[in-house]
């Protein structure tokens, strides 16, 4: 008779419930770390990159091919956004310092200026490359994920060295940069390498030998350089990202990153190619709205510099990605507001923000959403305004746009709850019921 026969059957019950479950959770570990990967969805067959028998999907567009390596470096770098993450505000462009501020504490950019002392002047190419690949900087420590080198990773060598060459060419900036201010155990840089163990597949870019070369090079671009799922893709409890929800949608630094998978409501399914362009390249489709925070700075600093070419190889890419319905997202209302003030707002609401949005928001948006002034400003059938959560429209007010200024040194946040909640419910499906405690955590959790 076996010692387990021998133990009383409550005793043998515990054991197997607690078996019963320790295989559970190993088995919902695994279907965690075991995920699909960035392009599974795409399906076809993937080969190394120098196996590859269609254009080169990596480096610089053909504009650029007999560019220096400087020049060809400046294009990629600004297609990695390396200046959105690694400039303070009125800091100088490279030179870091930037603070993200996360629910654990605060990290800050490093210099990537060609200083000495305080930025990358004395790495080498390995060092680089294991940065950006392996998140490991030239002194050995590990480098927190809020550095996107788990999309990096996908870049090829001679990319990445491009990048270091044009970063080596620019004036070295002496910038000693903080510390980072984390929490236990968020502090200990041990566990950023098991993360990498299990989230950083440190593999480069192969391309897909059943799709088009305009595909694969969208690809490389959306995935790598402008690591897109960075902020689109949901993510897991480790905080990996999430791609059986790929590009389902996500908030990040206070924002929400939209859905933008080819879901027709919810995502860009009912986009058309030209609108999905001109967003990209200029930060604003009629009808859609205009990208603010950090999308916004995206367009600025990285895909407003792209080829066209370069541009339409993301929309074709984007354009696969399977539709997943975000189910708080409702299809955008594309009827304007009434063009009396009375009229429009059904809801209970707080009146300051009729007031608010009379003083300070009638004059350019209009009371039918439909602005007089500029469609930049035109608020019918934009996402945010139909956001339940009201959250982009609270930033908006805080931070401004390319289009807007800020308004939210004039507005407490009770005022800019109000205006949020009164602008979704005269031009949105839904009025939005954030309130001044969200605005307060909005206001922080911004990058400083």
């Amino acid at each position: 008779m076996s010692v387990f026969s021998k133990l009383s059957l409550p005793v043998r019950r515990g054991i197997l419930g607690a078996a019963g479950i320790l295989t559970l959770l190993l088995a919902w570990f695994l279907w965690v770390v075991l995920g699909p990967g960035p392009t599974s969805f795409a399906g076809g067959d993937r080969v190394a990159l120098g196996d590859y028998h269609g254009s080169n999907p990596s480096g610089v567009p053909p504009e650029l091919a007999n560019a220096s390596l400087v020049k060809r470096g400046e294009y990629l770098a600004r297609a990695a956004d390396c200046a959105a993450c690694h400039t303070a505000k009125g800091g100088v462009p490279f030179a870091g310092g930037l603070g993200f501020v996360l629910p654990f504490g605060t990290i800050y950019s490093a210099n990537i200026t060609p200083d000495k002392d305080t930025g990358i002047g004395t790495w080498s190419d390995a060092s680089f490359l294991n940065a950006l690949h392996k998140g490991i900087d030239d002194e050995g420590v590990r480098l927190y994920p809020a550095m996107p080198y788990a999309s990096y990773t996908s870049m090829t060598d001679a990319d990445a060295l491009a990048i270091k060459a044009y970063l080596f060419s620019l004036k070295p900036v002496h910038a000693d940069i903080p510390e980072a201010a984390l929490v236990f155990p968020f502090n200990q840089r041990w566990l950023v390498g098991v993360w990498s163990f299990l989230f950083n597949p440190n593999k480069r870019f192969e391309p897909n030998t059943a799709k088009s070369p305009e595909w694969n090079r969208g690809a490389y671009l959306t995935e790598s350089l402008e690591h897109c799922g960075e902020c689109h893709t949901p993510r897991t409890i480790f905080q990996s990202l999430n791609n059986r929800r790929k590009f389902a949608g996500a908030t990040q630094a206070g924002w929400r990153a939209y859905d933008i998978t080819s879901d027709p409501n919810s995502g860009i399914g009912a986009w058309s190619g030209a609108d999905l362009e001109q967003y990209l390249s200029a930060g604003h489709a009629d009808g859609h709205g205009s990208a603010g925070g950090p999308m916004g700075e995206a367009v600025d600093k990285s895909l407003s510099h792209l080829t066209r070419g370069d541009i339409a190889a993301i929309v074709v890419y984007l354009r696969s990605v399977p539709a997943i319905a975000t189910s708080d997202m409702p299809v955008p209302k594309t009827v304007p507001a009434p063009a009396s003030h009375k009229q429009g707002v059904v809801a209970d609401y707080d009146p300051r923000g009729k007031q608010v949005f009379e003083g300070a928001c009638a004059s350019c948006h209009g009371w039918t959403g439909v602005s007089p002034v500029t469609h930049y400003a035109t608020l019918t059938g934009v996402r945010a305004v139909n956001d339940p959560t009201a959250i982009n429209v609270a930033q908006t007010v805080i931070n401004g746009t390319a289009y807007m200024p800020s308004f939210g040194q004039a507005y407490s946040n009770d005022e800019i709850a109000a205006v949020a909640n009164y602008v979704t419910a005269r031009f949105g499906v839904s009025a939005s019921r954030i309130t001044a405690r969200d605005v307060a955590a909005l206001r922080k959790q911004a990058s400083k």
